[in-house]
């Protein structure tokens, strides 16, 4: 019979809460895309502007992902 160690089971928990916090980047950057192709198809004139803001979030986004996946790595 195997002997779990402390460490392994924090290693495990640590890569399944990385795994949960991928889906609010996920979710986010869908909801992003999304309304930025639905008001760039209301507002064709405006798709530059649109397109200059959907960037911005999209970085803040993914800083939200990087966070999490340093914090993962830190704790691990």
């Amino acid at each position: 019979m195997d002997i779990i160690t402390l460490a392994e089971v924090a290693g495990n928990l640590s890569v399944i809460g990385y795994g949960i916090g991928t889906l609010g980047p996920g979710i986010g950057l869908g909801i992003l895309f999304g309304k930025a192709m639905e008001s760039t198809a209301r507002q064709p004139e405006m798709s530059g502007k649109i397109q200059a803001i959907m960037f911005i979030g999209l970085a803040l986004v993914e800083v939200l992902a990087l966070i999490g996946f340093v914090t993962a790595l830190m704790f691990h």
